[in-house]
């Protein structure tokens, strides 16, 4: 057998045998996330510029960026004052580990990380489901030092979701992001479970504060956080989509009257440009770790880029953004301007339900009453008809979200329901 290979110009590679089996042609070697290959188009959403609120893709077509790149982007695409941060970051220390070392840009981060949170240490990581594992396992540690090593349980909401790492999983509840891993993970004890916060085995719980974003932005409602503001385990909240004036306040927390042990932060703590994490501490967790060298009671976790200063100096960029151009003040007017368009579409029979906090909002269709022509779902025949009325959003399941960055007019809000309701009426 005589095989031929060549490479186009380009990315692309192709590979011929002879005689010629059932030829499947591989056009692009990247594999995404939460996506089925098979039959993606690659040039339907190649986007190649991005500015203010605006995705700018290969084909010139300019859309709103209604789901902020998955929660991520907080003051729009490109924001000069954080690509200024960046730029004069790279030229003057662009990585330096924190693995024994330190450096001035992530040490004001912390410093200001933790004015704004109320918390009193800051651990630095890569991603959200990394600053989940380093809770989870600070927890554990914690309780080692304290004395009660028995305490390695978890509890979490029902329909939780924290990432996708082992860990961060195993604290999780929605079935489709997980069940085929069981292998790697441990079992977590539902919030809901009778006795769950009594138990003396229990390390810690972690919640999602007001917004369980991956379960279709379902809201939660406060009294369900009561019973976590005087018990014995550790009490983490993950504030990953949260955080950031997602919900009015910079941490949903501030809403619940929680004094949480750790919060972990992520997603638009550089203000969507750069992955960057943080898990916030007490003092009395991070005293725990506190000893001599003999004892070994450091905190054995760490993460290559941590603290990396060209993501610190954005960070800290983004928060001098929240105050010069008052991001929490826009943002209530985003969340005013949705709720009243939201309230146009409670009763509609195309609507199953409306559901908001702040500028996180969902809007679940009734699949029953809409056709899915050759989309997978409804709720994907609508979020292709909006892209095509030029706003970008990913369904979860029957809900379209509408998570817009907290720089976003009025205008782009009252847009994005006019198409809305064109492509429900469609």
């Amino acid at each position: 057998m005589s095989t031929y290979r060549y490479r186009s110009i380009g990315p692309a590679s192709l590979r011929f045998e002879w005689p010629l089996p059932t030829m499947r042609i591989r056009i692009q070697p990247l594999w995404l996330p939460f996506t089925q290959m098979q039959g993606f188009d690659f040039g339907a959403r190649r986007f190649v510029r991005g500015e203010g609120t605006t995705l700018v893709d290969a084909r010139g077509a300019r859309v709103f960026d209604a789901v902020s790149s998955i929660w991520t982007i907080v003051h729009g695409h490109s924001h000069p004052r954080i690509v200024e941060a960046i730029a004069r970051q790279a030229a003057t220390l662009d990585h330096a580990t924190t693995l024994g070392a330190t450096n001035p840009v992530a040490e004001a981060l912390a410093e200001r990380l933790c004015a704004v949170s109320g918390m009193d240490y800051a651990f630095f990581g890569g991603d959200g489901a990394s600053a989940v594992e380093a809770a989870l396992k600070m927890a554990l540690q914690y309780w080692q030092h304290a004395g009660e090593p028995q305490r390695t349980r978890f509890v979490r909401l029902v329909d939780a979701y924290h990432g996708d790492t082992t860990g961060a999983m195993s604290v999780s509840d929605i079935a489709v992001f997980k069940s085929r891993y069981g292998a790697l993970t441990f079992e977590a004890l539902s919030y809901d479970e009778a006795g769950a916060l009594d138990r003396d085995d229990v390390a810690a719980v972690i919640v999602e504060p007001l917004v369980q974003a991956a379960a279709g932005i379902r809201v939660v409602a406060v009294e369900a956080y009561g019973p976590l503001r005087n018990i014995a385990p550790l009490v983490i909240v993950d504030e990953i989509a949260t955080g950031f004036g997602r919900t009015g306040t910079m941490f949903a927390y501030e809403q619940l009257q929680l004094q949480p042990d750790i919060v972990c932060a992520g997603k638009g703590i550089t203000g969507g440009t750069l992955a960057l994490s943080a898990t916030l501490a007490r003092e009395r967790i991070y005293d725990a770790f506190l000893g001599t060298y003999d004892e070994r009671k450091q905190f054995f976790h760490g993460h290559s880029y941590a603290g990396n200063p060209i993501a610190c100096a954005a960070a800290l960029a983004s928060l001098h953004i929240f105050e010069e151009e008052s991001t929490l003040t826009r943002a209530a007017g985003i969340a005013a301007a949705a709720r009243r368009r939201l309230e146009r579409l409670r009763g509609d029979s195309r609507v199953r339900d409306v559901r908001q906090a702040g500028c996180m909002i969902g809007i679940e269709v009734n699949g029953e009453a809409l056709d899915r022509g050759r989309a997978p779902t409804a709720a994907w025949r609508i979020a292709d008809g909006l892209y095509d009325r030029g706003h970008f959003t990913r369904p979860i399941g029957d809900t379209i979200q509408l998570v817009p960055p907290l720089s976003s007019t009025d205008q782009e809000i009252e847009a994005f329901f006019d198409a809305l309701e064109a492509e429900l009426a469609a």
